[in-house]
């Protein structure tokens, strides 16, 4: 395709690397035919992100920068991205999320390589997860306020977690549905359904780890609703002392995490047996995650000092097991069972 730019070494390897280390390793693992789509909506996700959450510029500019960048993914939109304010004035931005910034243009270039399926695909997506950024911006930020803020109820909290995550298992699925496993025949609404609660899955236990570095931005994520039922205003929960009252909450929303993973891990299960690349790329970030569920429900969840993190050992003993279990069924059913704290049925679906 003469002319276009198309992302490769550079992009998809090394600084998706840099920006990713665990989302690295999936896609080095996924089937060729999917790897270079997924691994560019990615890539445009994450520079939408850092957009987004980009420390030290006002909201505004922000959202003028995220709707600027979104026109072009969209198709919408030719003018050239400017950036230079967010890499001259965002406080902490990453090395690698810089240097993204930075060749935004060779990022954005990288859908005229994709063919019409992936380029739509990667549109509605994108669209999806930049819908919920503004969202997101201007529920906690518009106002430029320095109040904590909060969801207001459950209803919200699940909204946000399909715009940013579930509508990706989506995604992911039609994608390899394509290209992957064509063929087979599976309950494919099921298993989309099962994909959107798997990126649910994974973006509760995000939210739910990084509690207390939410608070201190100003956001807290878990439902004001709920968290007036046990006497508490989202402010309180800057107080460790709280930990208590504020557990039962807390427990819910775990527990709806841990359902949500299991509902991902029957999507794992239930992929076609030839499928063994995409399986494990699945079961890696699911097994990871019901981890960190186990780890949470141990752990302090409201000290800022202490922050609960898979350790580089468990990650690399969770891959090795998958590795070494993957031709066995019985071996793998269990993996899950395995890591996470109680679950009891995610071998059935329901």
């Amino acid at each position: 395709m003469s002319g276009t730019v198309q992302p490769g070494g550079g992009l998809l390897t090394a600084l998706l690397r840099d920006v990713s280390r665990s989302f690295y390793l999936t896609l080095r693992v996924l089937p060729l035919g999917v790897r270079r789509p997924i691994g560019l909506a990615y890539l445009l996700a994450r520079a939408t992100d850092t957009l987004a959450d980009s420390v030290g510029l006002p909201v505004s500019r922000r959202l003028e920068a995220l709707a600027s960048l979104r026109s072009r993914i969209l198709g919408q939109g030719t003018a050239r991205l400017d950036l230079s304010d967010f890499l001259a004035g965002s406080t902490g931005l990453p090395p690698g999320e810089r240097v993204l910034l930075g060749r935004i243009e060779e990022a954005v270039g990288g859908l005229d390589a994709c063919d019409a399926f992936e380029l739509a695909r990667i549109r509605d997506v994108l669209d999806v997860i930049t819908g919920g950024q503004e969202l997101d911006l201007r529920r906690f930020g518009a106002d430029e306020s320095p109040r904590l803020k909060s969801l207001a109820n459950a209803g919200e909290l699940d909204d946000y977690t399909y715009r940013v995550a579930g509508c990706v298992g989506e995604f992911w699925t039609r994608l390899c549905r394509r290209s992957v496993f064509p063929g087979a025949t599976l309950d494919e609404a099921a298993l989309i359904e099962d994909g959107v609660r798997f990126g649910k899955g994974l973006q509760l236990v995000n939210i739910l780890r990084d509690l207390p570095r939410d608070l201190a931005e100003g956001r807290c994520y878990l439902p004001s609703e709920e968290l007036a039922q046990v006497g508490l205003k989202p402010e309180d929960l800057l107080d460790p002392a709280h930990e208590a009252r504020f557990r039962p909450v807390y427990d819910r929303w775990l527990a709806c995490a841990e359902e949500h993973l299991a509902a991902g891990w029957r999507y794992t299960c239930s992929l076609p047996p030839g499928c063994l690349r995409l399986r494990l790329a699945c079961a890696w970030p699911v097994l990871i995650g019901i981890r960190t569920i186990a780890l949470l429900r141990e752990s302090p969840v409201l000290d800022p000092k202490f922050r609960v993190k898979v350790t580089r050992g468990e990650v690399r003993s969770i891959l090795w097991g998958t590795l070494w279990r993957l031709p066995f069924r019985s071996a793998w059913d269990g993996l899950f069972e395995k890591l996470g704290p109680r679950t009891k049925t995610a071998g059935g679906r329901g």
